[in-house]
């Protein structure tokens, strides 16, 4: 059980898509202007992770390995298709929000990276916990870029404004406000990973030294 948490925890923590791995940035960009485009965008890119990670992972003794990424796409297309025709009969204004990159999934770097990567190597239930890790991984890092981005850019937060009188910062909402918002956040989180890992190697020595 500790193993299966470890590939669920990793995908928050240090294998994050968008702050770790740097994958998917596109979509990032494109979509984290609300805090309710970054939510939709990230269920639904989980719900094509966990789909596709289940069935590559149930048939990679069965794919053989020189139509591999083929067969892949095939599979992550079909989630995609389900996803985006239940967008468009339930939810059709976030459909419409999020516009080309919901079947742009299709070919999202996180997806397929984990299909090539980790899905077509690993037991199911791995493969199932190591999409849900990257899933959610990639819905917080969405939430806390538009959280940042709508405040700043919109003076709201989920529609609901803010502050009265707040002057918003336009260019948070365009891409340059995208890219320098993910810079900020990865420095951010580089930095503090070099300063835990630098108290850890201290507080070694000091044990060593004893």
């Amino acid at each position: 059980m500790k193993r299966l948490f470890n590939e669920f925890k990793k995908g928050i923590t240090i294998e994050n898509p968008t702050f770790g791995l740097v994958l998917g940035l596109c979509p990032t960009l494109a979509v984290s202007t609300t805090v309710v485009n970054a939510i939709g965008m990230g269920i639904a890119a989980t719900f094509v992770l966990l789909g596709s990670n289940i069935f590559i992972s149930s048939l990679r003794n069965f794919i053989p390995g020189r139509i591999r990424i083929p067969c892949y796409i095939v599979i992550i297309a079909t989630f995609v298709t389900i996803n985006e025709m239940v967008m468009k009969a339930y939810f059709p204004a976030l459909n419409r929000s999020l516009g080309i990159f919901v079947p742009l999934i299709v070919v999202n770097c996180i997806v397929l990276g984990r299909a090539e990567a980790f899905a077509c190597k690993r037991p199911v239930l791995d493969a199932i916990f190591d999409a849900l890790g990257m899933g959610v991984g990639f819905t917080i890092a969405l939430i806390i870029i538009a959280a940042i981005r709508e405040s700043l850019g919109n003076g709201t937060i989920l529609g609901i404004p803010l502050v009265k009188g707040f002057e918003p910062a336009t260019m948070m909402i365009l891409a340059p406000g995208a890219l320098l918002t993910i810079g900020i956040l990865i420095g951010i989180i580089n930095f503090a990973h070099i300063q835990q890992k630098t108290r850890r190697e201290i507080t070694k020595e000091r044990f060593d030294g004893r």
